[in-house]
This record gives C-alpha cells, sequence and structure tokens, in this order.
C-alpha cells in the first residue's frame, strides 16, 4: 500500500461537501466513458511480463472530506472467463483509457503540484489499464491451456486410433496366413483332381465290362421271368389270405368301437365318482394356511398339531390382574378340511384343490377365494410369483385346465374358453380387462338371462386358446385393480377381483355337451377401523368391504342349511358369485391369516369367520 503525498496548504481540501460532489460526478462519468476493453496484445512466450502488481489489481477509494487523502491499492480478485473468439470480437476495436484533466505537454500528462483529484484519476486510469491487461492475459493463458488441453486430448485419440490400426494389421496378418492356408489346400484340390481323373478312365473301363455282364444278365432275366409266373400263382393264394385278414381287421374296429364306448363310458364314470367324491368332502369347504414371517420360523401364539393337519391353536398369555396368581395362557383351538403351515409350498397347496379345478372341466361350477387381513398372503395364495414354483391358484389352475382339455380331446371332446376380470370396488363394478380411455369407462350392471345365466353388461369377454393369453390378460387386471395404502400394507388390495373362465365343451360324436364356470377370486383385505386406522375414502373403502365379506359369510351360512332364500342380493359380489355358490357347485375358501402376534385380533376373527363356514356345513369347529 502506498500513499500520496498531501498539499501543507489546506486550501483544497477545505471545498465544501457539494463542491467534491461536482468534482467526482465528472470524473466518474469519464471513468465509465472510458472504460472499454482494451485491445488484446499479441501474446509473447519467453518474456517477463511487467511487475505492475503481481496478483494484485489496485482498487480507488474515494477520498475523505477532511484531512489527508489516502489511496490504497487492493487485489483483484474477479477473473474473466471468456472463448477466443468472445475475447476477440469485444476487444476488436478497443481503445487505450486516456485521461480528460489536467494540460498536456509533449504528448504527455502533466498535473498542477496541489491537483491531487487528477493525479488520483491518472493513477486510477493506470490501475485500469494495467488490470485490463492483466485480465487479457489470463483470458489468453486460459485459452493457451484449453488449447494445450484439447491438443492432449487428440494426441490420447491419436494414440487410440494407432492401437487400432496396429490391431487391424494384426488381423490383416492372421488373414494373409489364413490365405496362404487356402492356397497350400487349392493346390492340393489340384492334385485331388488330376488323381479323380485318372480314376475315371479306369472307371470308363469297367463299364465296358459291365455292359459284358449286362448281356448275362438279360439272359438270367428271363430265367426270372419263368420263376415269377410261379410267385403269381403264390400270390393268389396270400391274396386271399389277405381277403381273410381284412375280415379280422374289421372285426377288431368293431372292437375298437365297443372299446371308445366303454372309455366314454367310463368317462362319464368317473366324472360321477369323482363328483361323488367332491361332495362326500364337502360342496363347501374351508382351508386355512398360514403365511410365514419374514425372518421365518412359526410364532409361539401360532400351534400347529404335527399329527393332524387340520387343526390350529391360538394361544394368548393373560396376565393376572390381582399380580398373586401367574399368568395364564388362553387357548382358542380351531378346526378345518385343512390347515396349511408357513413351510407348505404353492404346488403342496394346489394339489389340495386340483380335484376341484377337475369339476371344473367336468361340468360343474367351482368357485374359490381368499379370505384374510390385508398383508396376510391372499394375492400370493391365488397369483403367485411370476416363477413356476411359486405361482399361485390361478395360473396353475388355468395350465391343468388346458392340459386336461387337450387329453379330452382325443376322446372327441371339443372345448372353447371365455375369460373375464371385474373389481368390485365400493359397491361398484370395474373391468379390469378395459384398455379405452378413463373418461370413456362404460358403467356396469349384474343381469340375468332368460336361460338364468348371470351375465354383466358392458364386460369385456375374451375368448382364449391357451395359457399364455390367459396369464396375459391376468398381468392386465393386475395394473388395473385397486389399491391403497393402510397401516397394516404399503399396497392393500381395497377391492375384489373376479377371475371368471367360462368353459363350454361339446362331444360332436355322442352329442353331449357341458358347460360351466371357474371363478377364483381374490378378496380385499378384512380389517377393524381401529387396526387399519382409515380415513376419508380408505374407512368407506374398509366399510364396503366388510359390509360384502359379511353377506359372504351369510350367504355361504344359508347355502349350507339349505335354506328357501338366500339373500344374493345383499352385496354385488354375492349377486355376481350366485351362479358359483349355489346348486351342485363347489365352492372353497382360503382363509389367509398373519404371523405377526400385533395381528392377533384379526387372526382371531378371520379364524372365528372361517369356523363358522365350516360349522355350517357340519364340520368340526370351536369358539
Amino acid at each position: 500500500m502506498s500513499r500520496l503525498p498531501v498539499m501543507s496548504s489546506k486550501r483544497v481540501l477545505a471545498c465544501s461537501s457539494a463542491e467534491n460532489a461536482q468534482d467526482l460526478a465528472p470524473a466518474q462519468k469519464r471513468l465509465r466513458k472510458d472504460a472499454d476493453p482494451v485491445k488484446p496484445a499479441a501474446t509473447v512466450i519467453g518474456t517477463k511480463r511487467p511487475a505492475l502488481a503481481a496478483t494484485r489489481a489496485p482498487l480507488s477509494r474515494p477520498l475523505r472530506a477532511a484531512g489527508a487523502a489516502t489511496v490504497a491499492a487492493a487485489p483483484s480478485r474477479g477473473v474473466i472467463k471468456q472463448s477466443v473468439a468472445s475475447a476477440a470480437a469485444k476487444g476488436g476495436n478497443m481503445k487505450q483509457p486516456v485521461a480528460s484533466t489536467g494540460t498536456k505537454t509533449g504528448g504527455t500528462q502533466k498535473r498542477n503540484p496541489w491537483d491531487l483529484k487528477g493525479k488520483v484519476s491518472d493513477m486510477e486510469d493506470k490501475v485500469r489499464n494495467y488490470q485490463m491487461k492483466v485480465k487479457t492475459l489470463n483470458q489468453e493463458n486460459e485459452v493457451l491451456q484449453d488449447s494445450v488441453s484439447q491438443s492432449q486430448r487428440k494426441m490420447v485419440q491419436v494414440e487410440k486410433e494407432l492401437q487400432i490400426q496396429r490391431s487391424q494389421i494384426g488381423e490383416y496378418e492372421r488373414k494373409l496366413q489364413v490365405l496362404a492356408g487356402v492356397q497350400d489346400e487349392l493346390e492340393k484340390v489340384l492334385s485331388d483332381k488330376n488323381f479323380l481323373q485318372k480314376e475315371l478312365t479306369n472307371l470308363e473301363g469297367k463299364y465296358k465290362v459291365m455292359e459284358t455282364l449286362r448281356d448275362s444278365q438279360e439272359t438270367e432275366l428271363q430265367t426270372l421271368k419263368m420263376k415269377l409266373s410261379v410267385q403269381e400263382s403264390t400270390l393268389a393264394r396270400v391274396q386271399a389270405n389277405l381277403r381273410d385278414s381284412e375280415e379280422e381287421v374289421r372285426s377288431l374296429k368293431e372292437t375298437v368301437a365297443q372299446q371308445k364306448d366303454e372309455i366314454y363310458a367310463g368317462e362319464m364314470e368317473r366324472r360321477r365318482l369323482h363328483n361323488t367324491i367332491q361332495e362326500l368332502k364337502g360342496n363347501i369347504r374351508v382351508f386355512c394356511r398360514v403365511r410365514p414371517l419374514v425372518g421365518g420360523g412359526l410364532p409361539k401364539h401360532i400351534q400347529l398339531a404335527t399329527s393332524d393337519n387340520k387343526a390350529i391353536t391360538l394361544a394368548k398369555t393373560e396376565e393376572s390382574h390381582t399380580g398373586k396368581t401367574a399368568d395364564t395362557q388362553k387357548n382358542y383351538n380351531f378346526s378345518f378340511d385343512r390347515v396349511f403351515g408357513p413351510r407348505t409350498s404353492q404346488q403342496e397347496v394346489f394339489e389340495e384343490i386340483s380335484l376341484l379345478v377337475q369339476s371344473a372341466l367336468d361340468g360343474y361350477n367351482v368357485c374359490c377365494f381368499a379370505y384374510g387381513q390385508t398383508g396376510s398372503g391372499k394375492t400370493y395364495t391365488m397369483e403367485g410369483d411370476e416363477f413356476d414354483e411359486t405361482r399361485g391358484v390361478i395360473p396353475r389352475a388355468v395350465q391343468q385346465i388346458f392340459k386336461a382339455a387337450g387329453k379330452l380331446g382325443e376322446q372327441g371332446w371339443e372345448f372353447t374358453f371365455t375369460a373375464s376380470f371385474v373389481e368390485i370396488y365400493n359397491e361398484t363394478l370395474r373391468d379390469l380387462l378395459y384398455t379405452g380411455k378413463s373418461s370413456k369407462r362404460p358403467e356396469h350392471e349384474i343381469r340375468k338371462t332368460a336361460s338364468n345365466e348371470v351375465t354383466i353388461t358392458n364386460l369385456t369377454y375374451e375368448r382364449v386358446i391357451n395359457e399364455d393369453q390367459v396369464l396375459g390378460l391376468i398381468a392386465l387386471a393386475n395394473q388395473n385393480r385397486s389399491t391403497a395404502q393402510t397401516a397394516q400394507n404399503d399396497r392393500s388390495s381395497r377391492s375384489h377381483s373376479v377371475f371368471q373362465l367360462d368353459i363350454e365343451g361339446v362331444n360332436a360324436g355322442r352329442d353331449v355337451k357341458c358347460k360351466s364356470t371357474l371363478c377364483l377370486v381374490d378378496l380385499a383385505g378384512s380389517e377393524r377401523m381401529v387396526k387399519s386406522q382409515s380415513q376419508g375414502d380408505r374407512f368407506k373403502e374398509m366399510t364396503a368391504i366388510n359390509g360384502s365379506l359379511s353377506n359372504l359369510g351369510i350367504v355361504i351360512a344359508a347355502l349350507a342349511n339349505k335354506e328357501s332364500y338366500v339373500p344374493y342380493r345383499n352385496s354385488k359380489l354375492t349377486y355376481l358369485l350366485q351362479g358359483c355358490l349355489g346348486g351342485n357347485s363347489k365352492t372353497l375358501m382360503f382363509v389367509n391369516i398373519a404371523p405377526e402376534p400385533d395381528s392377533f385380533g384379526e387372526t382371531l376373527n378371520s379364524l372365528r369367520f372361517a369356523s363358522k363356514v365350516s360349522a355350517s356345513t357340519n364340520r368340526r369347529g370351536n369358539n
């Protein structure tokens, strides 16, 4: 920092503040006017730059109103980074700043000794000039650095291209070696050609010998013709035997036709006996499945008997209210048609219901649905995952249907399959196979046809011919299904999804027809309001879900008790499923339970609901 000399006389600085303002205003205007960019100087490499202020650029400070005036040089911290093109465009016609005050002698400025403002102004102009030069040099330095970096990148690219050229040269050398081998093979082929030509000459000589032999063979042919006449008489005798064989074949065909009749009669008898067995097991059956814990194992409050696969017990430890007696354990015992533990595979579960799927192909309506709280594994039981080992009931049932239909096709049966997927959300029907605009989604109503069959208006019915088509429809339906977040599950199913596969079979040779529906239902999660913490729309959904599930239990109980009136119309779910629930239909309910201790209350409610259904069908059941 440097100080400028100050005049001893105070006349210069004794001016008023108004006069200072008037003197400074023109200087500031001149500074703005003269602050044009300086034309960049030519870059000189190898020379030493003027040591104006190393890394600092002096800045001017305003003079104080009274006392000594001090001017300090401050470092310039702003660096303007511009491209060469923009610097050249802006600095093409730059003018050097020129001071506008003072007198000129011989082309140089000369200030009066008392003109401190002028001298300060000159110094500020010089400082700005040096700052502009420093900026210009910095810009040129940055341009050179960019040029060096670009050159380095180009050098790396050239080295890469050189490496590629070297690899190509190596490849060409290998190909040249291969071509040398081909040339050797060509010479070998030419040698073989000469050898074959010699062989051809030898064969022509042999051919002449064969012509001689042909003449001798013709003589022998005449002899053979004589023998042929003898064989013709033998043929006549064989033809007579053939007629006898044809008569025997005709008799065997009649036997085959008779056996086909017996096979058909056996198939009909098998269907009858199969249906009898299913009716003996119960047209309404209840299975229980325990979802495994996330970490594996079985919780203490759920007890499964190793010797009995039909019983399950919930154990609850109750604390003593007085504190004087020990804690007591209360057991809730339940019994169903089958209980599956947490280690049961999807294949083992499906084997238990595969006979019901066969009943659907035999002409009986079959309904299978999963019941339970949110997160208990209903969707996994019905749909599973995309892997073969973890596929659920729906894809396995579809696979069995098409395989069995193929085998029955050998007996003259022809089947047609029609699939549909509908969702019941807040007692409103939604087509899960609809692919149009949501704003143009049609409304749906449940209607009965003249033949007392249940149909849905404006619903998508897809004709399917193989398993893959059905699985594609299931994937589309899963994308369109309504889900929401509750306290029980981040993605809880808030609706009932109903998959229906209409089956029509015709045996034209026997003039026999059969028609049935396989209905597979993934019910919405059932839980109490306190447990699910549902509010607003979620509370409305929960109310509709619990109401439809309650009506489903009432309908199943009425069917099991063979009551004269069954309240199908109390909910859309039971009204839609009435064709698969009543009459000689087969119904299977999966009750899925969660193993977590905090789900004890919901698990107990689910088991009690399933126990009522099971008890109404004259099954064992407690509590």
